[in-house]
C-alpha cells in the first residue's frame, strides 16, 4: 500500500537517504520516494502509516500531515 507524508525539516540528499534506509530497515522492499521541494515522502511500504511516521520522526524529521 503506498502511504504518503508531509514532512518538514528535509533538505538535502542526506535527509532523503536517512528516511530511506530508516524504511527500508523494517521494510527491506519498501519503495520510497521523496519531493525535497514539496516535503512529501511517498513508500509503497506493508507498513501502516503510524509506523512509517514513528520511523521518520526518530530521524528528527516532524510530520505534519
Amino acid at each position: 500500500m503506498t502511504q504518503e507524508l508531509k514532512v518538514a525539516g528535509m533538505t538535502c540528499g542526506h535527509c532523503v537517504r536517512a528516511v530511506t534506509l530508516a524504511i527500508q530497515a523494517r521494510d527491506p522492499q519498501a519503495k520510497v520516494q521523496v519531493d525535497l521541494p514539496a516535503g512529501l515522502v511517498r513508500a509503497d511500504t506493508t507498513l501502516d502509516r503510524a509506523a512509517l511516521t514513528a520511523l521518520v520522526t526518530a530521524e528528527g524529521y516532524a510530520v505534519t500531515g
